[in-house]
């Protein structure tokens, strides 16, 4: 399996340092500069926000690892930043504001802003093949008519770019209808798995179309096979999915569970070790539509809690995904016991999403998955089924006694 081209380009180690002389004709500044914030850009990508803080030594420098941002580009990232106008090949403006304003809901500022400063950083998007450090130290900051002052405001920031290579996988159909799985590589798909859907029939049949359904959902597995046919990994759920008292919905108070497992190879054919537990559940919102919470803790030999690495929310109408990126959420304590499928390197970088489409809609899922932590075919067939078991959690997840649309899930409906 050949990985495709992405980078990981880092922002962090950011600290903002004034001069005394800066604040002589701010009074109250100094309160208030301990809350700034800026604004990422790179290109068209989304932009970031973050929180600066206030380093008051002159000598002082923030830690490496305070306030990380960063941005995934695909390779035809990379190719659009360094063709577009506003760039010079292969160059590409790092653009940062830096503005003071007031802690509150919307995207950690409400009210006016005032800007403090900003600088724009060309950094280089050849294709390195080692981690390269573009910047790491203290830079003015333009202020009025784009000019640095001597005195002015400074802003420390390390940028980082490293390859980080994925292999892209997509469901050729529905989960439900047991498909392939491919390998993407620009126009070539390879075939790597299948997948297969099972509904335990000792159960009451599932209709979602009907308002007689019985009210729990329970019995579904999904096993992944490799080329040979054999069983390499699944997911099976543990829990029920069923409505709490008083509504019907799924609630946080009583999630539905998976189980996703691996063959334990000590063991005969039939034997699995469990690798990880995915809960999902619903939650009400304010807007026309609810949210799909998803969970995941990792498991290890003689942990039954396991590692929180994964807590999610997407909408129930579009659909979304579902990430496990140790750059947003880092769990505490050690990682015993792990094996590479397992995320031995835990303590940083991308690990896997999932995309998958909303409840009324038919989901073939795409899977990214960082090449590091591939090292044989089994251990992505484990994130196939965590995959599987993300898009069905969607279905399960659905209000008890609500019709579906004509055609939706005819797969459920046999």
């Amino acid at each position: 399996m050949d990985p495709q081209i992405f980078f990981r380009l880092s922002i962090g180690s950011l600290g903002l340092r004034l001069a005394v002389d800066a604040l002589k004709d701010r009074p109250g500044a100094v309160p208030a500069y301990s809350k700034c914030w800026c604004d990422i850009r790179i290109g068209d990508l989304p932009v970031r926000r973050t929180r600066v803080p206030l380093v008051s030594s002159p000598r002082g420098s923030p830690d490496a690892n305070s306030n990380l941002v960063v941005f995934y580009l695909e390779e035809s990232d990379v190719k659009t930043l360094t063709v577009s106008r506003h760039f010079s090949a292969p160059k590409a403006n790092l653009q940062i504001i830096v503005y003071m304003g007031k802690q509150g809901s919307h995207c950690g500022v409400t009210g006016r802003r005032q800007i403090i400063g900003c600088l724009g950083l060309e950094i280089g998007l050849e294709r390195f093949e080692k981690p390269t450090l573009l910047h790491d130290g203290w830079i003015g900051l333009r202020q009025k008519k784009g000019e640095v002052s001597k005195h002015g405001p400074e802003l420390h920031l390390r940028v980082r770019l490293d390859p980080d290579p994925r292999y892209v996988f997509k469901f050729e159909d529905e989960t439900t209808l047991s498909p392939q799985i491919v390998q993407q590589l620009g126009s070539i798909k390879q075939p790597i798995f299948s997948c297969k859907f099972v509904k335990d029939r000792r159960s009451s049949p599932l209709d979602i179309t009907s308002t007689s359904e019985k009210r729990e959902r329970k019995g579904w597995k999904v096993m992944i096979h490799d080329l040979s046919g054999s069983v390499v990994a699944a997911a099976f759920m543990a829990t029920p999915f069923v409505p709490s008292t008083g509504c019907d919905r799924v609630d946080h108070s009583n999630p539905g569970a998976w189980l996703i497992l691996h063959p334990n190879a000590a063991g005969s054919a039939e034997s699995w070790q469990p690798w990880g537990r995915l809960e999902a559940w619903r939650e009400e919102s304010g807007h026309p539509r609810d949210t799909i919470c998803l969970r995941l803790h990792i498991l290890s030999q003689g942990q039954e809690a396991g590692i929180l690495v994964s807590d999610i929310a997407m909408s129930t109408d579009k659909g979304g995904e579902f990430c496990i990126d140790m750059d947003q959420h880092l769990p505490a304590g050690g990682t015993p016991g792990l094996s590479s499928a397992s995320l031995e390197a835990i303590a940083g970088g991308f690990v896997m999403n999932c995309k998958v489409s909303g409840e009324e809609k038919c989901s073939e899922p795409l899977v990214q998955l960082a090449a590091r932590h591939v090292t044989c075919v089994e251990d992505a067939a484990i994130f196939m089924a965590l995959a599987a078991a993300v898009d069905l959690s969607v279905k399960a997840c659905r209000p008890f006694g609500r019709k579906a649309k004509k055609g939706f899930c005819h797969s459920f409906c046999s």
